[in-house]
């Protein structure tokens, strides 16, 4: 499990990306217009969308990414339920690995607040 909280994470790559988002701009500006387009409203929902991210985040093991989009999850007013369903779905696909950083997607999900609560 990752000794920083999955808020102070996310915000640590905020920031550390700051420069590179500078000295790349036009690459960042692209990666930034694709992930608007790919997650915007269509015969997905954003939700949706964000669930299958996520379980991609977790079958590939990546903490900044799990980070990100559960805090998306919380914000789109994911139930717990609707969670540990996508979850399930990310161990089956990703076997024992996936299931370790389930663990992590717990942990993050138990750190960012309802969006009820922000």
């Amino acid at each position: 499990m990752t000794d920083a909280t999955y808020p102070v994470l996310t915000q640590q790559i905020t920031r550390s990306l700051a420069p590179f988002r500078h000295s790349q701009k036009a690459t960042m500006q692209g990666f930034s217009a694709m992930a608007q387009a790919s997650m915007a409203e269509g015969a997905l929902s954003e939700k949706h969308k964000e669930l299958i991210a996520s379980a991609i985040a977790v079958s590939q093991r990546c903490a900044g990414c799990i980070g990100f989009h559960i805090k998306a999850l919380r914000r789109l007013g994911t139930t717990r339920a609707e969670f540990e369903e996508m979850l399930g779905v990310a161990v089956y696909m990703g076997g024992g690995p996936a299931l370790m950083y389930a663990a992590e997607a717990l942990q993050a999900w138990d750190q960012f607040e309802p969006a009820a609560a922000t």
